[in-house]
């Protein structure tokens, strides 16, 4: 297992739609140890293997917090199956945007149909910050941020100031 470098804004990787994982063997078993020490290093609740630039429907969830036990989800080709009508607003951030957080609207619950680590499909309805966590990863395999969901003012001032970092860092090389 090894931890790995989380890309950030502005990289054109996270835009990028993800590949569906034709096989699970050793080595989607392998990438998703990674992503799971990559996540708890950060620290984060969830990611998409887009964010490790590896652009396959691979997400990986742990919601438990500091003091408990580790809990986590491993998702292989994730779908969002049904949406509820009622909708939720939480504060999201995400690792490919550190220290920008903002509220996103979403569906309240949703049915996520997956293939586990162990190769079954699983169906699992979700609600509250699960719901919400899953909707986010899901995005990342379809090439969107959080700040997708957005105004085009809020958006834009993001990716203005990370573009800005991105240049001054490489010219500073």
């Amino acid at each position: 297992m090894a931890v790995r470098e989380i890309i950030k804004i502005p990289d054109p990787m996270l835009k990028t739609v993800s590949k569906p994982i034709e096989r699970v063997g050793d080595d989607v078993h392998a990438l998703l140890d990674d992503m799971l020490q990559t996540m708890y290093a950060a620290p984060g609740i969830g990611l998409a293997a887009v964010q490790i630039g590896v652009p396959r429907r691979l997400v990986v969830i742990d919601l438990a917090k500091e003091d408990e036990e580790p809990q986590p989800i491993r998702l292989i080709n994730p779908q969002v199956v049904w949406a509820s009508d009622e909708l939720a607003e939480y504060e999201e951030g995400c690792l490919s945007i550190p220290e920008v957080y903002d509220t996103v609207t979403r569906p309240a619950e949703v049915k996520v149909r997956y293939v586990d680590a162990g190769g079954d499909t699983v169906e699992r309805h979700c609600d509250g910050l699960l719901a919400t966590c899953i909707q986010h990863e899901i995005d990342h395999l379809d090439g969107i941020l959080f700040i997708d969901h957005l105004s085009r003012l809020k958006r834009g001032r993001v990716v203005k100031k990370f573009t800005k970092a991105a240049r001054q860092a490489k010219e500073a090389m």
